[in-house]
């Protein structure tokens, strides 16, 4: 069939709108017709050579809609049901089978590769066949391709325009809050950077009845915005040094640390901002591949320290994205508070809005 995709021909350049062929399902393989899909931060750095993704390719990740077509041996969805799409994986390894699939010993060639794992790629355009599968989905376009494993199926009454960013930023954000460090009740938190990732981390916090949590990040709005999510305290980095504003807030220092900034010199100030026996969770993507931060062994030792790297906010999406659904529906989970909608042939001016900090997440929506 025809669709329309958004194509990342080169790096740092705008997306191209294109009208492009994309095949039926195959086993295993489910068509979906695109409502509205999130535009990610991981989105760009693909499109820009930080991920290595061959193109030209057809990116997004965040995408929600309405099953049009199964492939053969689907019975997880069916025509007609509501998606959210996630990330892929193979469902076989030692780590799928334990309940993390995103530590899928495969998860580089199912999302990364941009073709399916035989070679063959789905999307072409009249100059040849396309680069796609980016997440198991390539999901900046009208329809996409997704599979058995990372579609989730949706209670008829989900927002599905504004779903799609619960299957990889939010779910990453809420996941290494309520999954990964598993933040206790009457804790302490702080969130480094109130992005969309940040500001989930807020939520999460609160829907695991945190005492105190701390936003710390440049942009008042945004600071604003996580008082308004839940946050009981935001602070300026600029105002003063890290540690010492939040002990000014908990002379004992926090609990959990979220870090969303990726920059080695917060992480690492940090450090001294955190209670004995604290947890310093790590999703941002540093500018840097080769950045490193410097642990002083002995006092991570003295003060128990426990260090986690996160992906996809230890989630098994078919579980964690129904239950934010719900969290959502009870009032508890309000993650539409930081969306903006573009249409989505308007990519480009969202990508710029974004980048001026206009908007905190941005969702493009089609007609």
């Amino acid at each position: 069939m025809e669709i329309t995709a958004a194509v990342a021909r080169t790096p740092n350049a705008e997306f191209t709108l294109e009208t492009l062929t994309l095949d039926g399902p195959g086993p295993g393989e489910v068509l979906v017709k695109i409502a509205g899909v999130g535009l990610c931060h991981t989105d760009l750095v693909a499109r820009d050579g930080l991920i290595p993704i061959p193109k030209p390719t057809v990116l997004g990740h965040e995408g929600s809609g309405t099953v049009l077509e199964v492939g053969e041996g689907v019975s997880k969805v069916a025509p007609g049901d509501k998606v959210a799409l996630s990330f892929n994986s193979c469902g076989q390894c030692t780590n799928c089978e334990l309940g993390s699939p995103a530590y899928c010993y495969q998860f580089n060639p199912l999302n990364y590769a941009g073709t399916r794992l035989d070679g063959s790629a789905p999307i072409s355009s009249p100059d040849g066949p396309m680069h796609s599968c980016f997440f198991g989905q390539s999901s900046f376009a009208s329809h996409a391709l997704a599979n058995q494993r990372n579609v989730v199926k949706l209670p008829e009454d989900a927002p599905l325009e504004l779903v799609g960013p619960l299957g990889c930023g939010i779910q990453t954000g809420a996941g290494a809050v309520m999954n990964s460090m598993a933040a206790h009740p009457g804790s302490s938190l702080l969130v480094i950077g109130a992005g969309s990732v940040g500001l989930a981390g807020v939520l999460g916090g609160v829907v695991q009845g945190c005492e105190t949590i701390i936003a710390a990040e440049p942009h008042a709005s945004r600071r604003e915005l996580a008082m308004e999510l839940g946050a009981t305290h935001a602070i300026d980095p600029a105002a003063g040094e890290l540690s010492a504003q939040v002990r000014a807030i908990l002379p004992t220092g926090v609990q959990y640390v979220f870090d969303t900034s990726g920059i080695p010199s917060v992480i690492t100030a940090s450090l001294a901002a955190m209670a004995p026996h604290a947890s310093l969770g790590l999703v941002g993507v540093p500018a840097d591949p080769a950045a490193s931060i410097n642990l002083n062994l002995i006092q991570a030792m003295s003060i128990g320290l426990k260090l986690y790297g996160i992906i996809e906010g230890d989630a098994v999406p078919d579980e964690f994205i129904p239950r934010l659904v719900q969290l959502h529906r009870d009032g508890r989970f309000p993650f539409d508070k930081m969306i903006t909608k573009f249409p989505f042939d308007q990519i480009n001016k969202a990508i710029e809005a974004q980048h001026r900090g206009e908007v905190v997440k941005v969702v493009l929506v089609h007609d």
